[in-house]
């Protein structure tokens, strides 16, 4: 079997510039990868690093081993290609936590009725969902670099579960048991109280078993923040109308429109009528698709590009300011830091996770 699986080409595609992969064919390019003398596994103390072959990019995720089954994973990638990765997930999935840090990512599935067919996880948001039995696509794009954290906790991991009101229904009950309970739910903006966590994890001190035990309560504490913001939120986003496929392809043109200016927020109603959506169903899709509004998915698109060019380029932070849009420093500064938890000099001088 490993002979035949050796010999197999992944399957790339050769009629679009995106690389389109299953989870065989990533074994495949693993294999391959390790034959050529590439490093792809590097043990660490409470888990491994796990890199990209170098065809398709640099980076990877640092997987740390926490107890019963909690799982961090620490993303830091860039992709050569855009990659389209279908990926299978069994009845054994756990229920999962993700914070996007730079980056973004597009999601498809098949229509089902619990799941939405298709949503784009974007920086500046955090994510929740268990999505046991489903076959998705996901669309990573290139020459970005996708960095978040991601939390895997196995549902026994919580033990038996009383009935809770707080909690929003789908997550209730899939505590109580229900392991058929799917569900992907967008949380909208990471708060300032979760980017304080997060960097918390990315920094985090100690060592050895007082290591396993900090970075397993910051778990906890990010998974207790998404709760309340999930129960805070339900009641609005129940009265969100479900969009349509185009209404999907409609937004996503839209959201292109809106960061070709940074020094000004387009006018609402001039991308809505550009894309044939009426202003209140822009503001409404926005929320439902990308989890937060169109003048906070302009902002953070702004401070995505902010960070790469703290990180890429000599710019002084004033000079940075002045490229994505921003008149006064200051206020580029104090934007910078309520978003990611760091000032901008402290980020530029290499302090950034």
């Amino acid at each position: 079997m490993a002979t035949l699986a050796s010999s197999r080409k992944p399957a790339l595609s050769r009629s679009t510039d995106a690389v389109q992969l299953t989870e065989a064919d990533w074994s495949v390019l693993g294999e391959q990868a390790q034959r050529q003398g590439e490093s792809l596994y590097q043990p660490l103390a409470l888990g491994a690093q796990h890199n990209l072959p170098a065809v398709l990019g640099q980076g990877g995720d640092r997987i740390i081993s926490l107890r019963h089954g909690l799982t961090l994973y620490i993303r830091n990638a860039t992709l050569w290609r855009p990659l389209h990765f279908e990926r299978c997930h069994n009845a054994d999935f756990p229920l999962t936590a993700t914070f996007y840090l730079s980056g973004s990512s597009r999601v498809r599935t098949r229509a089902e009725a619990d799941v939405t067919p298709d949503y784009t996880e974007i920086a500046g948001c955090n994510y929740l969902y268990h999505l046991p039995n489903l076959t998705e696509v996901e669309e990573w794009p290139s020459d970005e670099v996708i960095r978040g954290v991601m939390i895997c906790v196995p549902i026994d991991y919580f033990g038996p579960c009383i009935a809770d009101a707080t909690l929003s229904p789908p997550l209730a009950r899939l505590l109580r048991g229900d392991r058929s309970q799917r569900f992907h739910q967008p949380l909208g903006q990471t708060t300032a109280a979760m980017n304080q966590v997060l960097q918390q994890i990315l920094h985090a001190p100690y060592t050895g078993l007082t290591q396993q035990i900090y970075l397993e309560s910051k778990a906890l504490e990010l998974l207790a923040l998404q709760f309340s913001q999930w129960s805070d939120d339900a009641a609005s986003r129940r009265k969100t109308q479900p969009l349509s496929a185009s209404e999907r392809d409609q937004l996503h043109a839209a959201k292109e429109l809106l960061v070709q200016d940074l020094r000004e927020l387009p006018l609402l109603g001039a991308i809505a009528q550009q894309v044939g959506l009426s202003e209140y169903r822009l503001k409404q899709g926005f929320q439902h698709l990308f989890g937060t509004t169109p003048f906070g998915y302009w902002q953070r698109h702004r401070l995505h590009l902010a960070q790469i060019l703290l990180r890429e380029s000599h710019l002084s932070i004033a000079g940075v300011a002045t490229r994505v849009g921003y008149c006064n420093p200051e206020a580029f500064s104090t934007a910078f830091r309520r978003q990611f938890g760091i000032s901008p000099k402290a980020y530029q001088l290499g302090k950034q996770p």
